[in-house]
């Protein structure tokens, strides 16, 4: 590192990220912390916990929607529904659709195989799910 330049105070660890990996959903833990005089990383991946099926899982009332929607598509077509099938019940654009699937999926809620289109599971359990408005 430059003389000129300050350092950057960092805190001694970070708060743990959820992550998919290829279709798996991981925990990414760093610390940070001081070697010899410069700041050095720890960084774990490891995979995270599944959900406990007696237990309802957290989520927002807006993800509890796309969740049903989800569940009602794939009871009715005997597939899941593609992101364009959420577009058009939603009225929202592909990004935002694209970015809800991702924040199901890295929450525990859904799981998709990489790569193949109308692969979304389910995995809450439907007593759990709100009607779908």
């Amino acid at each position: 590192m430059p003389k000129s330049c300050a350092p950057i105070s960092t805190p001694p660890s970070k708060k743990p990220v959820r992550t998919v990996i290829g279709g798996k959903v991981y925990i990414l833990r760093v610390r940070v912390f001081e070697r010899f005089g410069e700041d050095a990383f720890e960084v774990s991946i490891d995979p995270a916990p599944k959900l406990d099926p007696s237990v309802a899982p957290p989520f927002t009332a807006k993800q509890g929607q796309y969740l049903a929607f989800i569940h009602n598509y794939t009871k009715i077509h005997r597939c899941p529904p593609a992101e364009s099938d959420l577009q058009y019940y939603f009225r929202v654009s592909s990004p935002a659709i694209h970015d809800m699937i991702k924040t199901l999926e890295r929450n525990g809620l859904i799981e998709k195989t990489p790569g193949q289109p109308r692969s979304i599971r389910l995995l809450v359990a439907p007593e759990y799910l709100p009607r779908l408005e």
